[in-house]
């Protein structure tokens, strides 16, 4: 940042101001999306905060823009947070003959959405960091912020994720390094997302690609007992905004084995650094295969661990994905 800039921009100059702040929008959007969960809500809040940098930009003393950025931007996702009314959704009554049936209560957060790879590819961790990038944008380490009260959350991220130093977390926050070690201290007690790097395929590797197109392909041959043996002992399906979950291979199999169907195809993306697919149902009634839902698979070993299911189909324009698929 020059000082140029900043005077024309301060001065009025939009095209001055997108200068200035284009450069840290991409991780701005990302950090909005782990404060919230959600792609859509991020989107909002992102436009919301470069909006109150602009009207703001004559009160910015000049010292660091991304922090002054990162201060605007953790608090307009947290009054957004205070302002609605986030909470869990209610269990749903399930008939018996319901695919939930043998379903759990879930406790993943209903608003959940995935977060695609192609605008994360250049976000990188800070060396002050204590998780790197690929673990902070996974869709476990997201769903376990959303369980933290939204001050630890905000000091977890700012501080462990992102690296900033308590002093600099505390101006953010408009609150004293000692309140924000004392967040981060009980943020800490309550998150543990899973690190086991033994049994973590490496992302983007021929052998993870390998472990989900051998689950694809079990689910398109309705062999259930393949898809059973390529879960691990503890896999877990969640389907936000559904309060449901599977735990275990058999029962995942099973409820796959009831709603996947038959002719389904499979086209290929990526969300969270992990593989992910969108699936397509064929229309009765034309020659088409549309929308049906995403997966967001994990894989261990040589095995899945875990998939969350996205039904909204608002979220396949979100990853890339098309809408419906025309047979050649």
């Amino acid at each position: 940042m020059t000082d140029s800039v900043l005077v024309r921009a301060q001065s009025g100059d939009s095209g001055a101001f997108a200068e200035l702040t284009d450069p840290y929008r991409r991780e701005l959007h990302v950090h909005c999306y782990r404060i919230l969960g959600s792609f859509q809500d991020a989107e909002d809040l992102l436009q919301e905060t470069l909006l109150s940098a602009w009207q703001a930009l004559d009160r910015f003393d000049g010292r660091s823009l991304r922090a002054w950025l990162y201060r605007i931007a953790t608090n307009r996702c947290l009054n957004y947070l205070r302002d609605s009314s986030r909470r869990p959704m209610a269990a749903n009554a399930v008939a018996p003959e319901s695919p939930f049936a043998n379903a759990a209560t879930s406790d993943e957060p209903w608003w959940l959405e995935p977060y695609p790879d192609a605008l994360i590819g250049d976000v990188e961790s800070s060396p002050e960091a204590r998780y790197e990038a690929r673990e902070s944008i996974a869709l476990s380490f997201v769903a376990g912020l959303q369980r933290l009260p939204t001050q630890q959350r905000a000091a977890l991220v700012l501080r462990d994720v992102l690296g900033f130093s308590a002093a600099e977390v505390a101006d953010m926050l408009d609150s004293t390094p000692a309140s924000v070690n004392s967040a981060l201290q009980r943020a800490r007690a309550g998150f543990e997302p899973s690190r086991d790097p033994d049994h973590v395929t490496l992302p983007r590797s021929r052998h993870e690609a390998e472990t989900v197109e051998r689950f694809v392909d079990a689910l398109q041959r309705g062999d259930l007992e393949r898809v059973v043996a390529l879960l691990t002992d503890d896999a877990r399906m969640t389907m936000p905004p559904e309060p449901f979950e599977f735990r275990g291979p058999r029962v995942i199999a099973e409820f796959l084995g009831q709603v996947w169907g038959d002719d389904v195809k499979v086209v290929p993306t990526r969300a969270n650094d992990a593989p992910a697919f969108g699936y397509y149902r064929p229309d009765p009634h034309a020659d088409v295969h549309r929308a049906g839902g995403i997966f967001v698979v994990s894989v261990a070993g040589a095995r899945v661990s875990s998939i969350t299911r996205f039904g909204d189909k608002s979220l396949f324009a979100t990853l890339g994905l098309p809408r419906t698929i025309t047979h050649p």
